[in-house]
């Protein structure tokens, strides 16, 4: 592990060029360093700002081609330099050594412009004219710069230059794509000098993967392949010993009898970065796919595995739940069917950061009695992953080790126009939209929807959540449903889109069965995606719940709810109670009714008046079809006769 093979631009996560671009005071000496870097050669006239200059792949050893940017000093130019910097990799910011008050406009003025520009990349300060600095008065760079890169992290280096004397004007630019091709921030927090998490959590990833045996340990042949596929050279059995003499004598837990250990290996890449050796650590995270974020690179996942259309959703594959099966069990260490929060935490300790400890996720499953989750919750929590966000499902799944190709992982499911043409659907997954007005039950029906009782769930939410379980079907076989609870105020954002509905297998529309304002309310929403699924195409299919039916009904409610589902041709309201726990085999329902997208559907005044329209319409088509068939039968037949009765004169 101590060589470092230069030029990793074959690797998937490492940039293919880098953009420098060089901001400053006017004077400062820009266009000259430019200049001077990338011709070896003083030139005493040059324009006030050079055209893009680019430096060709072989220039600096690493083998990326570089382009730098010259920039105007003009205060009505900065508009231009904005635009320049939101494009850049990295910034080479300029002072003039013989002119204190352009050193005082860094910390003045331009690194507060940056930060207000949100320019989050590597900052190299370049002092120029480092010839004409009076030798009366001599600091060091160290002395000059210490506060500033205090105040300013986002500094990566300073370096005094000259381009008349051609003093270290070509390390600037390579300093420059240093910091871009191997940057400290995202490796090492300069202040607890550590290791940042998100880069603890890919080397040991990392480590595993070159585990081969699973003991725990890196051998001597697991070492020496790590070796060759990151730095395509073996290691001498001098060397591993080194490396081991090295860990033991700081780390006595880094080596055991097998090998290095995770805790050695990690110590190792603290000390490369210590020396200064970033490249060695980024060389690594290159060549197993991570990129400056310390994410899989974009060519790893590719967006073409992840097109759809808008009516179409992911799943997970059978290749998929098997692996996670293999995944829970290796993780519940007490084989309980409950996976605890921190085996959760370690199934994830490979991935960037865990990825359900967030909204939508965070609470969105049902728990088991000591707070973890079981298979089917576990299996959940993917399903509801992989419909709303397919690339992070699976990114996540080859963080946890998925061996095989992201394609095999996840399966785009039939349109939902096919289906209703089909009249059946084959999906295994459903999400339901949950609607209805404020305090009408949504979220208790969510709650004891993930097996929460009512006592415990007895407040409501206004903001929009899911909750994801398994439902049993008759035959034996589970469904995954997703239930979207849709916020009364959010009724109106969500019709933003044209394709809003798309997404939606059914819907549902929950009202406080004691409340006639509430029913009202439900049954305008009802009609509201109603019309809106009939003028953009999306219909879905539609069920009313009846809630609180624990509650005295207001006067003639059945009456007029049956009238009016049956008016709109879906089925009666179905009433539930949460507090006595009743539901009626609810889920049930909306399982069966979304596996049936061509019935429940609800139809509108306006549907039905177009329908019946299309239907003249087509009959007048047809009718009009059928007399002109009939004048050619006609005309054909007359001819016939007329041409047997010239043929018989």
């Amino acid at each position: 592990m101590a060589r470092y093979s230069a030029g990793t631009v074959d690797c998937p996560g490492s940039p293919k060029s880098v953009r420098i671009v060089v901001v400053g005071d006017k004077g400062t000496g820009k266009s000259s360093l430019i200049v001077a870097a990338a011709t070896d050669v003083f030139s005493p006239n040059v324009p006030p700002v050079l055209p893009d200059t680019k430096l060709p792949a072989e220039f600096f050893p690493d083998n990326i081609p570089v382009t730098i940017v010259d920039t105007s000093s003009k205060p009505e130019d900065r508009d231009m330099v904005a635009e320049e910097l939101k494009r850049a990799d990295a910034v080479v910011l300029t002072y003039a050594c013989d002119r204190p008050e352009t050193l005082d406009r860094l910390s003045e003025y331009w690194l507060p412009e940056l930060r207000r520009l949100e320019v989050k990349i590597p900052i190299i300060v370049a002092g120029c004219k480092l010839d004409f600095r009076d030798d009366n008065n001599q600091v060091s760079l160290e002395q000059v710069m210490s506060p500033i890169m205090q105040q300013f992290r986002e500094i990566e280096t300073c370096i005094e230059c000259s381009a008349l004397k051609q003093l270290q004007a070509q390390e600037v630019f390579y300093y420059a794509q240093k910091t871009v091709l191997h940057p400290t921030g995202p490796l090492f927090d300069q202040d607890s000098q550590a290791l940042k998490p998100r880069c603890v959590r890919a080397l040991k990833r990392i480590f595993i993967l070159c585990d081969h045996d699973r003991d725990g340990a890196l051998s001597e042949a697991e070492l020496n392949d790590f070796q060759v596929k990151c730095f395509h050279a073996p290691l001498q059995p001098s060397e591993i010993e080194g490396v081991k003499r090295v860990v033991q004598e700081k780390l006595p837990e880094g080596v055991n009898e097998r090998g290095l250990t995770v805790t050695g290996f990690l110590f190792l890449h603290a000390l490369f970065i210590e020396k200064g050796r970033l490249e060695t650590t980024w060389t690594v995270l290159r060549k197993f796919g991570y990129n400056n974020d310390i994410r899989l690179a974009e060519e790893l996942l590719p967006s073409s595995l992840f097109k759809r259309a808008p009516d179409q959703s992911f799943e997970l594959t059978n290749v998929a739940i098997e692996f996670l099966k293999e995944m829970y069990a290796l993780f519940d260490d007490d084989k309980d069917n409950n996976l605890r929060p921190q085996e959760i935490e370690d199934l994830f300790s490979t991935a960037p950061e865990s990825p359900w400890k967030e909204s939508p996720y965070e609470d969105a499953a049902e728990k088991t009695a000591l707070g973890g989750l079981s298979f089917d919750s576990f299996l959940s929590m993917w399903s509801l992953m992989t419909l709303l966000e397919p690339a992070q499902s699976v990114e996540n799944l080859i963080y946890i080790g998925f061996p095989g190709d992201p394609s095999t992982a996840i399966r785009v499911t039939r349109r939902r126009r096919l289906d209703r043409k089909k009249q059946q659907c084959e999906r295994k997954v459903f999400q339901c939209f949950v609607f209805g007005p404020n305090n009408a039950g949504k979220s208790a029906l969510l709650n004891c929807f993930l097996g929460r009782s009512y006592a415990d769930n007895q407040g409501s939410t206004t903001d929009e959540r899911y909750a994801v379980n398994m439902v049993d079907e008759s035959g034996g076989s589970k469904k995954t449903l997703i239930m979207r609870e849709i916020p009364e105020d959010g009724v109106q954002g969500l019709f933003a889109s044209k394709e809003s509905l798309a997404a939606c297998d059914i819907a549902v529309f929950v009202y406080d069965s004691s409340d006639e304002s509430s029913w009202k309310r439900a049954t305008e929403l009802l009609v509201k995606v109603a019309t809106y699924g009939e003028a953009t195409g999306y219909e879905v299919p539609c069920l009313m719940v009846s809630a609180k039916d624990d509650l005295d009904s207001f006067p003639i409610s059945i009456q007029e709810s049956t009238r009016m589902t049956q008016d709109m041709g879906i089925e009666p309201p179905v009433s539930i109670s949460s507090k006595l726990g009743d539901f009626n085999n609810l889920f049930r329902k909306i399982i069966t009714a979304a596996q049936h997208p061509h019935l429940s559907i609800p139809e509108t005044e306006a549907g039905k008046s177009r329908k019946h329209y299309n239907r003249l319409i087509n009959r007048s088509l047809m009718a009009v079809s059928i007399g002109a068939a009939a004048v050619v039968v006609g005309l054909a037949a007359y001819r016939v006769y007329a041409t047997r009765k010239s043929a018989s004169a």
